[in-house]
């Protein structure tokens, strides 16, 4: 399996540090990636994808509003 983001590399260094993955392991996934520029994630965040709406304008036009209430249905 090799590394393939910067992101990759630094979370199994952080591994290696920590003890939970061999010297051996970080090394074959290290140099399988090659010399080659990786980018800093595989994939980008769910947030970044998405554009943000412009703001809304308010309306010119204000709701009209009923004079008189709702009249009930007898039964």
């Amino acid at each position: 399996m090799p590394i393939k983001s910067k992101a990759q590399r630094r979370k199994f260094a952080e591994l290696l540090v920590k003890g939970k993955i061999s010297a051996e392991a970080f090394e074959r996934w290290n140099r399988e990636a090659g010399g080659a520029e990786l980018p800093e994630r595989v994939h980008p965040k769910r947030g970044s994808k998405r554009k943000k709406r412009p703001a809304r304008k308010p309306s010119t036009k204000r709701a009209r509003r009923r004079s008189t209430p709702k009249k009930r249905k007898s039964r």
